[in-house]
């Protein structure tokens, strides 16, 4: 196998996995499995380098340099996470949590299927939403073999346009078979040009992807966040709500969803984005053995170890 080294510093690859961003990667022996776009790969995170591997044959058409580059850009190595951890309100609550969270990253998904993995995660826990995804790519996606190992991309729009809203019930989906159905053939029409509106300032943005089907406030502000990489944005479900009332209005009894939204905006600033995911991810793990916001919002798949010294780096193999 070849080894090809990607600098990797500040990044723990599992809390970022695990956070609750993504659904579809698969723990195997010591790293994950899943998909990059329509690439398989294998990341496993090491000691002090990050290093892709891959089979002997070539890249699938992809030099050394690109692939380091896709997964940079995936796993968002170029994102200053100091400085950005470092802008973060000084507070106990956002203190605890950038401390828990040491190494979590933003990931860029592609857009449309971070937009249609959200639209069928409504009122859903983790667990579930990793069976929906691995639903609709078994059936609609395409399959990689990596290793002895298969993965499978997720579904182009055009592919879920083509399909029945029956079909798409058969994969779990309930309710949201319909609203998925419907977006995917806005977006697979080009009725709805996800890529244009990259250039959108964020309130037409946040317009134009809350008039999609199945898409509120909370899956508009996850999509702007995960896959537009607008780190201002700062989605609020039931999770992050408790913890801005615990944390934040310990003595007001009733504050509503605009009222946190407008708090959250203002108070957490540029990098709300990232705020929110380590707010999140803290109280989720470390806080809900003490019963704190037990029993809501998505699920780790795994309790993650925090250890002192530098965060490993990771090696990836991508398919052969």
């Amino acid at each position: 196998m070849k080894f090809i080294e990607i600098p990797a510093s500040d990044f723990d690859l599992a809390m970022t996995l695990n956070s609750g961003q993504v659904f579809h990667w698969e723990k195997l022996g010591n790293g994950f499995v899943g998909t990059i776009g329509d690439r398989a790969v294998y990341v496993e995170q090491r000691k002090n380098a990050s290093t892709v591997w891959t089979s002997e044959r070539k890249l699938d058409g992809l030099k050394p340099s690109s692939l380091r580059r896709l997964v940079t850009n995936y796993f968002a190595l170029d994102h200053p996470l100091a400085e950005i951890c470092a802008s973060f309100p000084d507070d106990p609550a956002m203190n605890s949590a950038r401390l828990f969270c040491r190494g979590l990253r933003i990931i860029r998904q592609p857009k449309w299927e971070c937009l249609a993995t959200f639209i069928c995660s409504s009122m859903k826990q983790v667990a579930h939403i990793r069976q929906i995804s691995l639903a609709l790519r078994r059936r609609f996606g395409e399959r990689r073999q990596i290793g002895n190992h298969f993965a499978y991309t997720f579904p182009l729009a055009r592919r879920i346009a083509r399909a029945s809203e029956d079909d798409l019930r058969e994969c779990a989906l309930g309710y949201r078979a319909r609203n998925l159905l419907m977006t995917a053939r806005l977006v697979g029409s080009g009725n709805a040009d996800l890529g244009a509106w990259s250039a959108l300032p964020d309130a037409d943005l946040r317009e134009k992807l809350c008039a999609l089907p199945g898409v509120g406030m909370k899956v508009a502000n996850c999509v702007m966040l995960f896959a537009y990489e607008r780190l201002g944005a700062f989605p609020i479900d039931v999770w992050i709500e408790r913890v801005l009332k615990k944390q934040y209005f310990p003595r007001k009894k009733k504050v509503t969803e605009p009222q946190l939204r407008e708090f959250a905006e203002t108070y957490f600033g540029e990098h709300g984005g990232y705020a929110q995911q380590y707010l999140f991810h803290h109280a989720r793990m470390a806080l809900r053995k003490t019963g704190f916001l037990a029993g809501h919002g998505r699920q780790a798949s795994s309790l993650l170890s925090q250890k002192a010294g530098k965060i490993p780096a990771c090696r990836v193999r991508l398919e052969a």
